[in-house]
């Protein structure tokens, strides 16, 4: 059985995760690369499109969300029977929301935008009884800028512009195989980052501010259950409560941070996935993230998620090229000014080629 053909099916439901999960995460650090067979690298592009849209005070917000593309390289190299080593670069965590200006709403106006890229280097050692060790080092840059518009009022109330830091972390996992059955578990620690971010507020520089990247914990399986038949699933945990922007000025003025979250979050994913001939494969994946009725904040009024994704593989010689789509029924949110957000949706698409050599 392809069943590494199959399993590449699982990862497109990432696409919109921004849009919809706990946190600004865009895209999840995944290890998958490791247990291609072999010298590999792939590319993956994503594009995520959401639709959140709320209400308060009699108005509505539009669109607050806005639609981007994100991307992730990786190239994997055997260095013996024994050891692995890959590199993976990707975007890690982003954000991009914009309420219209003149809809009337309390907040139109306001922008935020967060950007980060991320390199991850992996080495994988195998061990006796089909079991693996790995870890690596990861470094992120990050910066990001906000202009809010003080509610009701429609005139600019605060601006921040940082620059942008690079900051270290590491990763280290796990891994039980079983070829025969194409069985795999596999568990993983990413450590938080923390980013010590300069910014300037209102115009004016006000030192630093420090911005963690919360710690997460990623359980992977996989087994066969027929032939040509795959079972794939994850559960991830993520330390959201860890994660605040809180600049001086800010903090100082409104007393509260500017961005944080009350919970952490644990998402879980389940799919099945059947190779129909030498070239084609297809799954069929769900997704769900439990509302947990927090007040959220109002850069980002999601509050969990149901999902559901189809993909296909196609696969001659050396070349296989992945691409799905999924939709995803977004949880109502109340947000600190009161505004509910309800009804919200958002769809993500993504493809991946992968070459052997």
């Amino acid at each position: 059985m392809q069943a590494r053909f199959i399993c590449l099916l699982a990862g497109f439901s990432s696409a919109a995760t921004c849009a919809v999960a706990g946190g600004v995460e865009r895209g999840p650090n995944s290890v998958a690369i490791l247990f291609e067979e072999g010298n590999y690298a792939e590319v993956t592009l994503g594009y995520g499109s959401p639709d959140v849209s709320g209400t308060a005070f009699g108005g509505a917000s539009g669109n607050m969300l806005g639609s981007y593309l994100t991307y992730s390289l990786g190239i994997k190299q055997s260095l013996s029977d024994k050891l692995d080593f890959a590199i993976i670069m990707n975007e890690p965590i982003g954000a991009d929301v914009d309420y219209a200006a003149g809809t009337g709403y309390a907040l139109a106006g306001t922008t935020a935008n967060l950007q980060a890229a991320a390199i991850t280097g992996l080495l994988r050692y195998k061990m006796p009884s089909n079991i693996s060790v790995y870890g690596g080092l990861r470094a992120e840059q990050a910066k990001g800028d906000v202009t809010i518009i003080a509610p009701l009022v429609g005139i600019p109330f605060y601006n921040l512009a940082t620059d942008r830091q690079m900051a270290w972390g590491y990763l280290v996992g796990a891994a039980w195989e079983k070829p025969e059955i194409a069985a795999r578990v596999a568990l993983t620690y990413v450590s938080p980052i923390t980013h010590t971010l300069q910014s300037v507020e209102n115009g004016n520089p006000t030192g630093s501010f420090e911005t963690e990247v919360p710690q997460s914990l990623n359980l992977e399986f996989q087994t066969g259950i027929a032939a040509d038949t795959l079972l794939f699933g994850s559960v991830r945990w993520q330390d959201w409560s860890a994660f605040d922007i809180s600049p001086a000025a800010y903090t100082f003025l409104v007393g509260s941070p500017l961005v944080s979250y009350q919970s952490d979050r644990i998402s879980y994913s389940l799919g099945i996935g059947r190779k129909f001939s030498d070239t084609w494969s297809g799954a069929v994946t769900l997704g769900y993230e439990p509302s947990n009725g927090d007040v959220t904040g109002n850069l980002g009024p999601v509050d969990g998620y149901k999902s559901i994704g189809l993909a296909a593989s196609y696969t001659h010689d050396n070349i296989k090229i992945t691409g799905g789509i999924s939709y995803y029924q977004i949880g109502d949110a109340t947000t600190t000014i009161g505004a509910s957000f309800t009804d919200n949706s958002a769809v993500a698409a993504g493809v991946r080629v992968g070459v052997s050599f």
